[in-house]
């Protein structure tokens, strides 16, 4: 990549960008893999202000947000489960940067932020169908088991939990 890719720590003043990346990103990457009204309802769920709020001040997720040249593309979170496990809880980046090594750059930052704080292994929740298995398969994780998550409104969340050794 020939432009300056920074990663950057996010906090309570970054919420109206990460909204704003989330709801570019996730019409475009779940068009095909979640109904129109589920997505709606996940955006408003998990990336609304309040929601985001709560993400950073009461659950403790760590946010982090890539640029270039001064410009948000993309972001992950994470937190910690246990002492030694922590959890991706979100990594996206917009569709027009994908395949440029900005997930594995937010990716990277991650595992060096979980080893810091000395944990020893990193999970993560993705859907079932997401092409993005193959992401993270080619970054080291495994699929360690099935879950299905209710998240209200009738809708479930049919996930992998994946996990590697960091």
């Amino acid at each position: 990549m020939s432009e300056a890719l920074v990663i950057r720590s996010a906090d309570q003043d970054d919420i109206p960008t990460i909204g704003y990346l989330a709801h570019r990103i996730w019409p475009e990457t779940y068009r095909e893999l979640i109904p129109a009204p589920q997505l709606e309802y996940m955006l408003d769920l998990f990336y609304s202000p309040e929601a985001l709020e709560k993400q950073i001040l009461e659950w403790d997720h760590r946010f982090i947000i890539a640029e270039i040249e001064l410009e948000e593309v993309g972001f992950a979170s994470f937190s910690k489960v246990t002492d030694a496990t922590w959890k991706l809880q979100k990594l996206y980046v917009l569709p027009e940067v994908q395949g440029k090594g900005v997930g594995r750059a937010l990716l990277d930052m991650v595992e060096e932020e979980v080893r810091t704080h000395y944990g020893a292994h990193l999970i993560l929740n993705v859907k079932k169908d997401n092409p993005a298995i193959r992401f993270y398969e080619a970054m080291g994780f495994r699929i360690e088991k099935d879950e299905v998550i209710d998240i209200g409104n009738g809708y479930v969340m049919d996930d992998f939990v994946m996990g590697k050794n960091v």
